[in-house]
């Protein structure tokens, strides 16, 4: 079961594509876009990762956005800079904050779902969302409404 809206949103610290630490509470005071998405190098993935860096689709004041899959942070670096990624990605490669936040994907368990988590500038959870169908992309216009709400 993916988290509850309103909830504390569970800490946690990844490593980014550049083997730095990320830690979640380090951004209370802004909004923040956590994007799960099933692997580096996917055509969806690729596609939306893309998009968000150069399309103002996630484009919310006071707004982080990340990248979150199990693939390892080299795979997340060269992936970014092939692509021309701009924000960061955090490798969870063993699916630890994926499942603390009830994302694996139970047809599939050795990834995530496509999920959205917007995690509000006092740290709680002001909207989630699962792509059930894995291939298909997420839907932004709920991103962006949801964001809206938090401006």
């Amino acid at each position: 079961m993916p988290i509850d809206i309103g909830t504390q949103a569970p800490d946690f610290t990844l490593k980014t594509q550049d083997e730095k630490e990320w830690k979640l509470s380090d951004h209370r005071g802004q909004n923040v876009v956590l994007m799960w998405y099933p692997l580096d190098w996917s055509p969806t993935c690729e596609a939306e990762n893309c998009r968000i860096s150069n399309e103002p689709v996630i484009d919310a004041p006071n707004t982080i956005v990340v990248g979150i899959s199990r693939d390892s942070t080299w795979s997340h670096k060269a992936f970014k800079q092939m692509k021309g990624i701009k924000h960061d990605l955090l490798a969870d490669p063993m699916l630890a904050v994926t499942k603390q936040y009830g994302l694996e994907h139970p047809a599939v368990p050795f990834i995530s779902h496509r999920a959205t988590v917007i995690v509000d500038k006092t740290g709680k959870v002001a909207f989630c969302q699962v792509q059930e169908k894995t291939p298909e992309a997420r839907d932004f216009t709920a991103v962006q409404a949801a964001l809206a709400k938090l401006a």
